[in-house]
């Protein structure tokens, strides 16, 4: 520790141990902490306690009877458990201190117990201080176990799950000297401690109280997860019979947690490789559970690496049923997969979809996600029947919509309950995106278009589900099979994209501007993957999409105003954007996009549209765009001038990237020496440098550079000082050649303009400059120095342990005035 902080230490600690003083807040308590496990870790807790004796007085005077706030209460228990996770220093303060701090007679037995907090910073001390088997004797002598029993029902969920997880920390530690020396060890001879755990996880799965049973089985998901020695497998043996008899339950008990606890232990390496009957329990389980809750089981059964067929086909049948039972309902064939056939009959699925509006949808929901994420899996079931899924999902959304032929009951009961759902409709939507992925019968794909231009149609259909089907719609455009050497769209997805122009013309006049954003993000995406084939443009310019898209630059909501300046610039990049003739002015036209995008680059009042503009310039001038090709620097000059005065930072930011595309496409030509050459490009002449310069100077790239440089925004700082350290690099092997000086009077000048700006005076310009002036300037900054400065958080001063100590001090004036340099 620095002698500054030992000296403000013993003040502070009185602070702290005064009930009279105002409480520092959690957040320096917290930095505290952190310092002192800094110190800990680097050093011995016991030479610290003897060095600076006002800490272990802090921790005694916490336990005489005062009014002592709770949060410096838990505070100085979680202190005690960092100092004492140190073996000797844990024999120094065992004395007293540490029973007393976490024994009966400490907060335990006190008023300040009721405060959550102290209960948190009591296991939390514990924590810490168990990592040795002196602790693991203290822990059984001083009654700390039953302790932790209890806070597992605790009413703050955060103190009951760190109680549970304090339980598993001590019987990992208690094991973990017997774990490699005795691994076919007995559970009757295992540690004290050990033993007590145990003994209560039997005691609590044999409960008939389901918190107590839940209580059990989370502390065992967290053992099987994080512990993967020997001694689990003789756990698991020793309890799997305790678990299996919640299965004889009706309901089974806590499901949720046996899932999650079977699925663990399916994944320890240890226990699924063994014969202890796992693999029986899985399939147990899956038949014993509602249809609700053996979904995620089956998920996590079929997501296994190694798993018996049998098992896997199973799950695979219960994962499938309640879309089974849709087919079904609907008089449709499941088809030739064997899976979903069987998967038909379970009447506990069918009352499951029919008991209440919310249990269908809810079971719907959770069937579609978990297929879902199965789908993409290289371990998924094969075959995958994709042919029937494609049906279901397709079902699905027509009796959202009422358009489906319920063939029975059942199937009118399911229409009534899902007839608008959105829930389910977003749900099979998303699902038949991901169905995309393979392919399917044209009769069925036909029948996948037709719905998805139905819900597009549909005046009914939501903002959220309009944006799901436009993205389910590009997916399924995106997978049409291609003609052999071809990338344009095949000719039944043609006849698509015909039908969906006028849907897509109609929703970019949406009153709603969700919708008319998802439009456009649709337009966006159909642009950038067709708009250089020639069925695509031919069948995008005969419509109004474009004139539309253009008039949606003036569209009050800016997210559509910025997400129509992409589509634009997309469209302009492909052709695709012709200027029409002004009414007014025949033999003329209107004012082209470029001079559009200008205008709201300087007058848009919000931030996305002009942001949006600044990232289609930059792709223009990569792409050598005709509009900016035609005066590149004419462009650079507006811009930058316009970007240097934008309050949002993101656009100066993206004002940099332009700058930096434009100076590497003007050195690039400089810079041509072959890349293969075996000895170094010789230095250029100077005329060539300055040549290659003087366009830069010309549109003012370098005081934009300059003053982007001193920015109180710090990723715009950063951003320029790395253009012009890149800048430096490209000319450093010949800028030597030119005759500048570093003390002529232009140098003199910008660097006194540099300075005022870094004070925050950017007012005066830095006018013409020539390129010898630039390049002195260039390595006359510390731009290395500058960005190192720049990486740091703006309170790395601040975080100084020293500081800390100050500003704790200051705000109950132990300090006098201007001695902490508070933030």
């Amino acid at each position: 520790m620095d002698p500054e902080c030992s000296q403000l230490l013993p003040a502070l600690c009185a602070v702290l141990a005064d009930p009279r003083q105002p409480v520092a807040d959690d957040t320096c308590l917290e930095k505290l902490l952190d310092w002192f496990k800094t110190i800990t870790k680097a050093g011995s807790s016991l030479l610290l306690l003897q060095e600076n004796p006002c800490l272990v007085e802090l921790l005694c005077h916490v336990l005489k009877p005062q009014d002592l706030s709770s949060r410096v209460l838990s505070f100085s228990l979680r202190l005690a458990g960092v100092f004492a996770a140190q073996e000797d220093c844990f024999q120094y303060l065992q004395g007293e201190l540490l029973p007393r701090l976490f024994g009966e007679p400490g907060p335990l037995g006190g008023a300040a117990w009721t405060a959550p907090s102290v209960r948190s910073g009591w296991i939390q001390g514990l924590r810490s201080l168990a990592q040795h088997p002196s602790a693991l004797h203290f822990l059984a002598d001083c009654g700390a176990v039953d302790t932790i029993f209890s806070l597992q029902g605790d009413s703050s969920l955060f103190v009951a799950s760190a109680a549970g997880q304090l339980l598993v920390h001590i019987l990992g530690l208690s094991m973990q000297g017997l774990a490699e020396g005795h691994p076919s060890l007995q559970a009757g001879d295992w540690p004290v401690c050990a033993q007590k755990i145990v003994g209560h996880i039997e005691e609590s799965l044999h409960s008939t109280a389901v918190p107590q049973i839940t209580q059990a089985l989370n502390v065992l998901t967290t053992t099987f997860g994080h512990c993967h020695d020997p001694w689990t497998q003789v756990l698991w043996v020793r309890l799997s019979p305790l678990v299996g008899s919640l299965l004889e339950k009706d309901p089974v008990p806590a499901a949720h947690s046996l899932v999650d606890l079977l699925l663990s232990v399916a994944r320890s390496p240890g226990l699924s490789s063994s014969s202890c009957g796992l693999w029986e329990t899985l399939a147990q389980t899956l038949n014993h559970l509602s249809p609700t809750q053996a979904g995620p089981l089956a998920l996590g059964i079929l997501k296994l690496q190694d798993c018996p067929q049998v098992l896997r086909a199973q799950a695979f049948v219960i994962l499938l049923q309640p879309l089974a039972c849709v087919l079904k309902a609907t008089g449709q064939d499941p088809g030739p997969s064997d899976v979903l056939d069987s998967a038909t009959g379970d009447s506990l699925t069918v009352d499951a979809l029919l008991s209440s509006k919310a249990a269908c949808v809810g079971l719907l929901c959770r069937t579609l996600a978990h297929l879902e994420l199965l789908q993409p899996l290289p371990q998924r079931p094969c075959p995958w029947p994709q042919e029937p899924l494609l049906g279901a999902a397709v079902t699905l959304l027509q009796l959202c919509r009422g358009s489906a032929s319920p063939a029975s009951d059942v199937g009118r009961h399911l229409c009534a309950l899902l007839l608008g759902c959105v829930r389910v409709q977003r749900a099979a939507l998303d699902f038949l995106g991901t169905l995309s992925q393979e392919t399917g019968p044209q009769e069925l794909v036909t029948e996948v278009f037709a719905v998805l231009l139905e819900y597009l149609r549909s005046p009914d259909s939501s903002p959220t589900v309009l944006k799901k089907a436009f993205q389910a719609t590009f997916r399924w455009l995106l997978s049409s099979p291609k003609t052999p050497g071809c990338c344009d769209l095949e000719p039944h997805a043609l006849l698509v994209l015909r039908e969906l122009l006028p849907v897509l013309q109609k929703r970019l006049c949406s009153p709603c501007w969700e919708v008319r954003d998802s439009g456009l993000e649709f337009l966006t995406q159909m642009t950038r993957h067709w708009g250089g084939q020639a069925g695509f443009r031919h069948a995008l310019l005969a419509s109004e999409v474009p004139k539309l898209t253009e008039q949606l630059l003036r569209d009050p909501e800016s997210y559509v105003r910025a997400s129509a300046v992409t589509v634009m610039g997309q469209l302009s990049s492909q052709g695709l954007h012709v200027t029409p003739v002004s009414p007014e002015h025949p033999g003329g036209q209107q004012k082209s996009l470029l001079v559009e995008l200008l205008h709201i680059l300087s007058t848009d009042s919000e931030g996305f549209p002009r942001r949006a503009v600044m990232q289609v310039f930059t792709q223009w001038l990569r792409d050598h765009h005709a509009d900016v090709a035609g005066d590149t620097e004419q462009f650079m000059a507006r811009v930058l001038q316009v970007a240097s005065q934008d309050l949002d930072w993101e656009v100066r930011a993206q004002g940099l990237e332009l700058a930096l595309v434009f100076l590497e496409q003007t050195l690039g030509q400089f810079h041509s020496h072959c890349p293969y050459a075996v000895t170094p490009p010789v230095a250029a002449p100077a005329g060539p440098l300055a040549q290659a310069l003087q366009p830069l100077c010309r549109v003012r790239l370098f005081e934009f550079a300059f003053r982007a440089l001193f920015d109180c925004d710090r990723p715009v700082a950063q951003k320029s000082c790395d253009l012009l350290l890149f800048l430096r690099a490209k000319t450093a092997s010949s800028s030597g050649s030119l005759q500048e000086s570093r003390s002529g009077p232009d140098v003199a000048s910008v660097e006194a303009a540099l300075q005022r700006w870094q004070a925050g005076d950017q007012g005066q310009p830095l006018g013409d400059l020539e390129p010898e002036v630039v390049l002195a300037v260039l390595r006359s900054v510390d731009l290395e120095g500058l960005r190192g400065a720049l990486a740091e958080g703006s309170d790395h001063m601040e975080k100084s342990p020293q500081s800390l100590l100050q500003d704790m001090l200051a705000t109950v004036g132990v300090l006098g005035e201007n001695e902490a340099d508070c933030y």
